[in-house]
């Protein structure tokens, strides 16, 4: 008993030593798709406040490939010591571990650090193609099947659910064409290469605003204040599209619960600033905090939720 109880106590001190004596280096967020996308500015927005309550550079790095998987993969292998961290969202730990067997698992693999904020996605077109409103695309689709050819963030993250989900549920056909992240989406659908898009509204707003592309609709249960005159799908004549995406930040599994505790605590210390909350605002992502142990919860509630739709939506990764 008393072995048990030191062994017990020398365990409690080597944590409480790892979290005081953390951060020893820098740290590096790890942005799961291109630079320049919604995903990176949230990860360099969090960064740039963050490395001044550690007392340590905050590097932002992107690995962009394979829907994430591969940023994925990297952080899941990193050293479990906090100084590697990643921005996860929802294509990340929910709909593409749903989708399809990966070489990472969004649970056991890492350990939840943090809550950042949520987005709605909204339904975008370029500017020049010659659609008034959803109904009206509908309505074209359903005379000339696949005339149009849509752009998604890769296989398994929001933009595709969203956009198989707007099909099945509209009864309608259009080409899906996957990229490495919505940065790169967004380009070709503002070029016209793809003429429409289902990014996260804190990706496309700043398009939006600069009359680049044209919302159609937001794909979830209410209009945003940002575009208030935007309808929802529902209101524009498509039931049952309504994808919130999520943002948050995780660590490699093992990594010590006093080092999450500190970074937990410095992250929502970030959050609450009024600067970062103006600017996610601005952006079109609402910032949500939480414990990890919420965080955690959250992830099984959502691979489970996604997994039924992609058996309802008969979603597939090709």
């Amino acid at each position: 008993m008393k072995s048990t109880l030191t062994a017990i106590a020398l365990a409690l001190t080597a944590l409480t030593a790892a979290a005081q004596g953390f951060p020893s280096k820098n740290v590096t967020i790890v942005v799961p798709t291109a630079a320049g996308g919604g995903n990176d500015l949230m990860a360099r927005t969090i960064a740039q406040k963050l490395g001044g309550l550690l007392g340590q550079s905050v590097i932002v790095e992107n690995k962009a490939g394979a829907n994430g998987a591969i940023a994925s993969e990297f952080v899941a292998r990193a050293a479990p010591d906090g100084h590697t961290l990643m921005l996860g969202y929802i294509a990340t730990h929910a709909m593409n571990p749903a989708l399809q067997k990966l070489r990472y698992d969004p649970v056991t693999d890492f350990e939840p650090v943090a809550m950042v904020g949520y987005s709605g996605t909204l339904m975008v077109a370029n500017a020049a193609v010659g659609v008034k409103d959803v109904r009206d695309l509908v309505a074209q689709l359903k005379a000339k099947p696949e005339r149009y050819v849509y752009a998604t963030a890769g296989n398994g993250t929001a933009p595709h659910f969203a956009g198989e989900l707007f099909k099945l549920n509209a009864g309608v056909e259009m080409i899906g064409v996957p990229y490495k992240g919505s940065s790169p989406a967004i380009n070709d659908t503002l070029g016209g290469q793809t003429q429409f898009m289902f990014p996260s509204l804190f990706s496309a707003l700043p398009h939006v605003k600069g009359g680049k592309l044209k919302a159609l609709a937001i794909a979830g249960p209410k209009r945003s204040p940002l575009l208030p005159d935007v309808p929802t799908m529902k209101e524009a004549g498509v039931d049952g599209v309504e994808v919130q995406q999520w943002y948050a930040i995780f660590a490699p599994a093992k990594t010590p619960k006093d080092v999450i505790a500190k970074l937990n605590k410095s992250i929502n210390e970030v959050l609450a600033d009024k600067e970062v909350i103006k600017r996610m605002e601005d952006h079109g992502a609402d910032v949500e905090t939480s414990t990890p142990e919420q965080l955690g919860s959250l992830v099984k509630t959502e691979i489970a939720k996604w997994k039924n739709v992609v058996v309802k939506a008969k979603i597939t990764a090709d």
